[in-house]
């Protein structure tokens, strides 16, 4: 399995719609409302990289209301 944390910015007053739409989405593990330069911080859990770059580009970019996305992808150590 893969994981990815993502940083999510949206327009001011869509932050409870393109949480919903995200938490309905698959490979969402958790997803949390932020204060800050980020609404949003998302966890994603699939099973490779490839399938984390089409949530991102495919599924959650794709929105209504989010602006601007920052992803960080887990290593192992």
């Amino acid at each position: 399995m893969s994981l990815a944390f993502v940083l999510i910015s949206t327009v001011p007053g869509k932050e409870q719609e393109v949480y919903n739409k995200i938490s309905k989405l698959d490979y969402i593990a958790e997803i949390h409302p932020l204060f800050g330069e980020y609404d949003l911080i998302v966890k994603i859990d699939a099973k490779d990289y490839n399938e984390i770059g089409k949530v991102m580009i495919e599924r959650i970019r794709t929105i209504d209301g989010v602006i601007d996305t920052k992803t960080l992808t887990v290593i192992t150590l």
